[in-house]
């Protein structure tokens, strides 16, 4: 039986451990040829080493399939360059950009530092960005050659990103950006075959052991493995994924969703006069939905 993304090219950035790790192992059991890309960093993306990526590629390699380790720093734009540049030089083209790789330095807003906050949003928003760039470009030259295109780009956003959690305005802040650079890049890249997608997982990797996962039950523990969050990514990999485009998908061992975006809620006429306002906007808010909690439901507090 035909695996789902047999021979297609696929790049992991932040592949090393976590959940990136499960999307390389899937990917390459359902035939991807994959570029394993981790700086092999600690979690607050100090230092460096092949050897997280590396051990991917041998795992990969045991079980039959084809990977190449990659250890550029996508954060920088030259970074992403050679990390799209390897992948077509290794397998002759690229298919799938998955963008993974983060870092956590979680700090309260009237404590955080401005190298926390750089930090943060320089791995994630522009480390999402740099390798997409060069992506779409490798996929519109393919399409004006002439050349059938299936592209995907799948994006890393988060619960703290699209729902909000304290203590992370930076990672809140950089997700929430990711979502709304998927709705925008699926727009643009329709033209040249190209779907963008995003999950937003939870899972208990050695990011999250510190928010109070680590002390979860064996149940619980075993619901929020990052296994959990590798087949709703090679699906999307896949060419059945096609007629989905620019949606987030809420995803854990619990359930699977789709977040639904922003949307005008209760109206009003506009009023020029501020002094009227005050009964016009706790009236609208009355009526509005609730903002969400951590799990996407009404907030109740």
């Amino acid at each position: 039986m035909a695996r789902l993304c047999e021979g297609r090219v696929c790049i992991v950035t932040g592949a090393g451990r976590g959940i990136g790790r499960e999307h390389a192992l899937m990917l390459a059991a359902h035939g991807a040829k994959v570029v394993v890309n981790d700086l092999g960093g600690s979690m607050d993306g100090e230092g460096a080493s092949v050897g997280p990526a590396q051990l991917v590629v041998d795992e990969i390699a045991a079980l039959g399939g084809q990977g190449v380790a990659n250890t550029d720093d996508i954060s920088e734009w030259a970074g992403a360059e050679r990390l799209v540049a390897q992948a077509v030089d290794a397998f002759g083209r690229l298919d799938v950009l998955v963008n993974n790789a983060g870092i956590l330095r979680d700090r309260m807003l009237v404590n955080m530092t401005e190298a926390e906050w750089d930090a943060v949003i320089t791995v994630h928003l522009k480390g999402t960005a740099g390798p997409s760039h060069f992506a779409a470009n490798h996929w519109r030259d393919r399409s004006k050659a002439g050349e059938d295109v299936v592209g995907r780009i799948i994006n890393t956003s988060s619960p703290s990103g699209i729902y909000g959690n304290p203590g992370q305005t930076n990672y809140g802040a950089a997700k929430a950006g990711i979502a709304a650079f998927t709705v925008i890049a699926a727009l643009e890249l329709a033209r040249y075959g190209v779907t963008v997608n995003a999950i937003a997982p939870a899972a208990l990797t050695r990011m999250t052991e510190n928010l109070g996962m680590g002390q979860a039950s064996e149940e619980a523990r075993a619901q929020m493995a990052p296994r959990w969050i590798a087949p709703i990514i090679t699906w999307l990999a896949s060419t059945e994924s096609t007629p989905v485009t620019g949606r987030v998908f809420d995803v854990s061992g619990r359930a699977l969703s789709v977040s639904e975006g922003w949307h005008r809620g209760p109206t009003a006429d506009p009023v020029d006069d501020p002094e009227k306002l005050g009964p016009l906007v706790l009236d609208l808010v009355s009526r509005a939905r609730p903002n969400a909690d951590m799990f996407g439901h009404d907030r109740t507090d």
